[in-house]
């Protein structure tokens, strides 16, 4: 049975979107993926995005996605939401991936907006909605302009919001003034996607978060989050800046070479990357150890 949501928090509050774990030789490790997302949601999550950009999803292949799903499903679907990332800047392609996204069991959809074509808003618009009606599944927005180069703007943000399966959006934008006006006007469940302004999104009204440091801060985030929750503020702003070297550290460099350097050293599974991505030098490692040890964090 899947985990029950609420319209407040259609996909639960603390999720990671989660790595996808490699062979030695580079193929997919459903087996150790099954056990990373048992790991993670043990930890204290409540979903897990898999297929998201920390995924690696740009060079995974379709059926690679589909097995990923169905392994994660497997494993936690009973106790966690499994959000399938299916977003691709080719809303065909995209379409498809959501079908069969549902059809293997996800709970929920995260559709990344259309990167490289800069599509205009009215095609943003056109582009989610279209993925939103070719499923029953809930579909969580990803603004990220940072890889995406658009934005999606306050006012599209609030026309999307009257989809009745377009229920949230994962928030990188880093605007907090743009994020506020959004949440407000939209309904839509918002969720941090930037961990170091997890906090402050939560105090503006944000519900959750997407995290990539949850795979070795889930622990202290959920602290965080329920200090939050029970109105502690000064407890969740001391936890917020235990954890800044984390956050930093983190994202020294690209954020899936360092997790994936973190889990190795955890024993967890992770294994390689996937040209483009390369695995973290020995000054980056020795760099990670001191950051996550300033954190808390002792490897």
């Amino acid at each position: 049975m899947a985990p029950t949501s609420t319209p407040e928090t259609p996909f639960g509050r603390a999720l990671t979107a989660m790595v996808t774990p490699f062979t030695a030789d580079g193929s997919l490790d459903l087996e150790g993926a099954q056990r990373l997302a048992a790991h993670l949601v043990d930890a204290g999550n409540d979903g897990l995005v898999v297929n998201g950009t920390t995924g690696e999803s740009p060079t995974t292949s379709d059926a690679e996605k589909a097995a990923l799903v169905r392994a994660v499903v497997e494993a936690v679907g009973d106790r966690a939401h499994v959000v399938a990332g299916v977003g691709t800047n080719d809303t065909r392609h995209t379409v498809e991936l959501a079908r069969e996204a549902e059809r293997i069991g996800a709970h929920g959809l995260l559709v990344v907006t259309p990167y490289y074509n800069k599509p205009p808003q009215e095609g943003l618009y056109r582009h989610f909605t279209t993925v939103a009606d070719a499923t029953g599944l809930p579909v969580m927005l990803y603004d990220i302009p940072g890889r995406s180069g658009v934005a999606i703007d306050t006012e599209t943000l609030v026309r999307l919001g009257e989809h009745p399966r377009i229920v949230a959006n994962k928030d990188a934008k880093g605007d907090l003034g743009a994020a506020g006006w959004a949440l407000s006007r939209s309904g839509l469940a918002w969720y941090s996607g930037d961990d170091m302004l997890n906090l402050p999104l939560l105090s503006i009204g944000a519900v959750g978060y997407v995290s990539v440091v949850a795979h070795v801060v889930a622990a202290e985030l959920r602290s965080m989050l329920n200090a939050h929750l029970a109105g502690e503020v000064a407890k969740a702003a001391e936890i917020h800046q235990q954890l800044l070297p984390v956050f930093t550290g983190m994202f020294r460099t690209q954020g899936v070479i360092t997790t994936k350097a973190a889990l190795a050293l955890q024993g967890l599974p992770a294994g390689p990357l996937r040209l483009p991505l390369v695995e973290a030098t020995e000054a980056e490692l020795d760099q990670l150890r001191k950051d996550l040890a300033a954190g808390g964090v002792h490897l």
